[in-house]
């Protein structure tokens, strides 16, 4: 690695520290360098929180004049929750900015790295580029999607199975898979499953470890059986739960209001929840990337619509059998193999590109399940 590279990889492994706090903004490390040496460094610890740039340069203070300042994504230059970072990069007296890559959010888009080189400073952009792209694969991915990112995840048999035929689950996949499944979910902003899980396991459907920001939990319930006893709705009121319907029944939705369930019907919706129309609600609603855990009609059906960015299957070895056990994917029946989702195991943000294995990448490490993407159309047989 040279010098640039060096200081990237510093604050790429800061940012790492923000994974699954910093949602729905993206995870941002910064490190400031004077004379070849780290004056000041810092990540962006939560939403509405400092900015990395923020936290680095208040570190160095007035040791940041003339220095050259390492950030893994292009600074802001809009008012949010927070202020703007580039007039604070500005008076600071940074001399030479490296941005491993720029923002794609559309407040800034570029006009941060503009400004820069408009006010005399240096800037350098693309170093560890591909790293800095596939750790802020969820947030990059909504963005240019203008929707929330969609893993689909699985604990599976050999067999594709995920259930017997009365229902069994419990448990396919190991305690060591399960404990990973539930790290999964933190890295999301939202949960989602059908109300036959529901009916089914009665779950929580909580992370673990357990998240400062705020973390949805989402319901598919055309008919609004969800049970005002569930363990989702007696505990809506600590935390958020949200249940997507086609209709409902008055007194029922009033009996989950007042436990703080949130209840949204489709308007003129005739045969289920439409996923469209859930995942623009889920956008209103401020989240950008999504974790749909089942059943297996759920996951067919976000199959069948190709609402996929990536696959995440937790495979026990065992071997299940029966023609009538469940099948990870259901759903409705493909004509042809021409219809088969064709996957690959890297990420198409790469586009053939390597990423740098010894730097962090957006999930757990080491992982204990297969990890797979849709491949792009245009690569497809």
């Amino acid at each position: 690695m040279n010098t640039d590279e060096r200081f990237m990889a510093r604050a790429l492994r800061l940012a790492a520290r923000g994974l699954g706090e910093t949602n729905p903004n993206p995870v941002v490390g910064c490190v400031v360098v004077r004379e070849g040496r780290v004056v000041g460094e810092g990540h962006h610890a939560r939403a509405g929180g400092p900015h990395a740039e923020v936290v680095a340069l208040a570190r160095a203070g007035a040791r940041a004049r003339g220095s050259t300042l390492y950030v893994t994504l292009e600074p802001c230059t809009h008012q949010g929750r927070t202020p703007p970072c580039v007039p604070l990069i500005l008076s600071a007296g940074v001399r030479r900015v490296v941005a491993a890559l720029p923002d794609p959010d559309p407040r800034v888009d570029g006009r941060g790295l503009s400004l820069l080189r408009r006010a005399g400073l240096r800037v350098r952009t693309g170093v560890l580029g591909v790293e800095a792209l596939l750790l802020n694969e969820r947030f990059v991915v909504s963005t240019r999607a203008v929707r929330p990112f969609v893993l689909l995840k699985a604990g599976i048999t050999l067999d594709g199975r995920l259930a017997t035929a009365r229902g069994e689950s419990r448990w396919i996949t190991s305690p060591a898979q399960r404990r990973q499944a539930r790290r999964l979910r933190r890295l999301h902003d939202a949960v989602l499953v059908g109300i036959g899980t529901v009916l089914a396991d009665d779950p929580l459907l909580l992370p673990v470890p357990g998240v400062r920001r705020p973390f949805l939990r989402v319901v598919l319930d055309s008919h609004l059986r969800l049970p005002p006893q569930s363990r989702l709705a007696r505990s809506a009121r600590r935390f958020p739960l949200l249940v997507l319907c086609r209709e409902a029944d008055a007194g029922r939705r009033r009996r989950l209001q007042a436990r703080g369930v949130a209840v949204l019907c489709q308007p003129g919706a005739r045969s289920g929840v439409s996923l469209p129309w859930a995942l623009a609600a889920l956008w209103r609603r401020g989240i950008r990337s999504l974790m749909v855990e089942g059943g297996s009609e759920v996951l067919g059906a976000f199959l069948a619509a190709r609402l996929v960015d990536a696959v995440a299957l937790f495979r026990a070895p065992l071997l299940l059998g029966g023609r009538h056990s469940r099948p990870a994917f259901g759903g409705p029946d493909p004509k042809g193999l021409r219809q088969a989702l064709r996957l690959s195991p890297q990420s198409p943000l790469l586009r053939g590109r390597r990423a740098d294995p010894a730097l962090p990448g957006p999930w757990p490490e080491p992982r204990l399940f297969e990890l797979w993407y849709p491949r792009p159309e245009r690569a497809r047989d």
